[in-house]
């Protein structure tokens, strides 16, 4: 019954992940003549990006639509993403200060990057983002619509095996922003961090990242504040426009990463919605459980019932991953192998946050003192 209950609160955590609609605006990208200015800043914050940054700054000069001003904010590198910056044209490169006390670094690096914005619109995006040449105009449509903050969640392009074992953290953290529930359309608890968008006047009114300076994940935190103010929050799946590979640099990299963002996320999903990831994933266990036993000859479940509930979640997987990366067969067919990944990541991910009270990512350590805890925020709809 458990297990059953479980995969159903699963569909209701993750049934569609909305996505940017394919062809959003007016101009395509086969149109001729240069493509009509619009005025928006982008603001990449970047550190020790000398590899990921071409690829969005190519994919920035080939939009449909040009932005006013580009900026990337070079946070501390120590390799050459500064140089490669100002290798394209139209870019402007800011030397980020050092991090003042109770500041986390990329929400500094956004920061110092808003106060040199033009732009009556804010794009915020992360350095390993690579947009559709429509991409940039999607997303502006989807902002024109709602207002307030729209975000996204790039799809997961991948190309080793070793990145699919993103596969649980990927659906857990989509299943707790709440969009992809049944009736949503969109409407979110928080944001997607890679690429955020929202008015320059209304990102000046809930105080800027100076309002979430301490939070380790500024995203979740700022998607927060805008709901908190009053102003509708949207997240959407990158779909064919908006993309990333997360953690090129190896399986350090990437259990560096997600042990940063775990722990410290799992409280903001709200109570309900919570209690039922909580739920949902208590059932993925129990269907391993009782093949284990099953394989060993000590459950009481027969073949066909050990088969039956495999099937299930291999069929919901199959569905949810498809949805928000390029993750192929195995951590579909094998999704044990990526629950033991996720248990792991997240205990390392408690310890450092409860225990040592200090994570780091690309080579800076992030002490949590400062860290606030964020209160439960109503929202149209329910949870």
């Amino acid at each position: 019954m458990v297990m059953l209950l479980g995969w159903a609160a699963g569909w209701w955590l993750l049934w569609r992940v909305p996505r940017l609609a394919a062809r959003a605006g007016t101009r395509r990208s086969g149109d001729e003549g240069p493509p009509s200015e619009v005025d928006i800043t982008v603001l990449i914050p970047a550190r020790n990006e000398e590899l990921s940054l071409p690829h969005l700054l190519e994919s920035l000069m080939a939009q449909t639509v040009r932005p006013r001003q580009i900026v990337v904010v070079d946070d501390g590198s120590t390799d050459r993403t500064a140089a490669v910056a100002r290798s394209y044209p139209g870019v402007t490169v800011v030397e980020g200060e050092e991090l003042p006390p109770g500041w986390t670094g990329k929400a500094w690096a956004c920061s110092q990057g808003a106060a040199r914005a033009d732009g009556e619109r804010l794009v915020f995006l992360d350095a390993d983002v690579r947009l559709a040449p429509d991409g940039l105009e999607a997303v502006l449509t989807h902002h024109d619509r709602h207002g307030g903050l729209v975000s996204v969640q790039p799809y997961h392009r991948m190309e080793r095996a070793y990145e699919r074992l993103s596969a649980m953290f990927n659906l857990v953290g989509i299943m707790g922003v709440g969009m992809a529930s049944p009736g949503r359309d969109g409407r979110a608890r928080a944001a997607f961090g890679p690429c955020v968008v929202c008015s320059r006047h209304d990102y000046e009114a809930i105080g800027g990242h100076e309002a979430v300076r301490g939070e380790i994940i500024e995203d979740i935190a700022l998607g927060r504040t805008f709901a908190k103010a009053g102003y509708p929050v949207h997240a959407y799946g990158g779909g064919d426009q908006v993309a990333f590979r997360m953690y090129p640099g190896g399986l350090g990299q990437l259990v560096e990463g997600w042990s940063k963002n775990m722990a410290s996320g799992a409280g903001a999903a709200g109570v309900v919605r919570t209690a039922a990831v909580a739920l949902w994933i208590t059932a993925v266990f129990a269907s391993i459980v009782n093949l284990i036993e099953w394989v060993a000859g000590t459950g009481d479940l027969g073949a066909l019932d050990v088969g039956l509930g495999w099937l299930l979640f291999v069929v919901q997987f199959a569905v949810m991953l498809r949805q928000v990366g390029n993750f192929r067969a195995w951590p579909v067919l094998a999704f044990p192998v990526t629950v033991a990944m996720f248990v792991v990541v997240f205990l390392r991910s408690l310890w450092l946050t409860l225990v040592r009270r200090r994570v780091s990512w690309r080579g800076r350590p992030i002490p949590l003192s400062g860290s606030r805890r964020w209160r439960r925020v109503p929202e149209p709809g329910g949870a």
